[in-house]
């Protein structure tokens, strides 16, 4: 695996090495230790799967509070997604930013983001799917959310037309 760091404090693009032969290809998606080298959290308690039926689906901005802030490492294993992430440890030099990657199928690419950062995306296919693995299991009553078009955030979503959850179209503006 190969780690890049994002213009967001401990946030990281993960690049899958694949190793090809006549069959096909193998690639490690996780190790400990590589994940320790880099100082990075390296015990993930919960997995999980989103499945989108259409393009233009909008899931987030989504993050938990302590004590059970997460850590998620996330990889599209079917169509293409565009992930978005938003820092908001108030003592991180890159607090309010966010970042952006496209996460495909193809691209073998996963993103790192640790706890106190927020996040979201929106698909760009149809039938897209995004495999999580998570620091920290889901506790509902830390659950919390920031709105996809918060002005203070000026994110730029690739996709005009945008399906929603009610909860994500009812998720507060950030710091109201």
């Amino acid at each position: 695996m190969k780690f890049s760091e994002t213009p967001l404090a401990g946030c990281y693009v993960v690049y899958l090495e694949p190793f090809f032969d006549h069959r096909g290809f193998l690639a490690r998606s996780w190790c400990t230790d590589e994940f320790l080298q880099h100082g990075l959290v390296s015990t993930f308690v919960q997995c999980n799967i989103s499945f989108n039926t259409r393009c233009g689906t909008l899931r987030g901005l989504h993050y938990q509070t302590t004590p059970h802030e997460e850590t998620k490492l996330i990889r599209c294993t079917r169509g293409v997604v565009y992930d978005v992430i938003v820092d908001l440890r108030k003592d991180s030099p890159s607090y309010l930013k966010w970042f952006s990657v496209e996460l495909t199928q193809d691209n073998l690419t996963m993103l790192y983001v640790p706890a106190g950062v927020a996040h979201g995306f929106q698909t760009l296919q149809d039938n897209s799917e995004l495999f999580y693995q998570m620091s920290e299991p889901y506790v509902s009553d830390c659950a919390r959310g920031i709105h996809w078009n918060d002005p203070q955030l000026n994110i730029r979503w690739p996709i005009e037309e945008k399906i929603l959850s009610d909860r994500d179209k009812a998720l507060p503006y950030w710091g109201r």
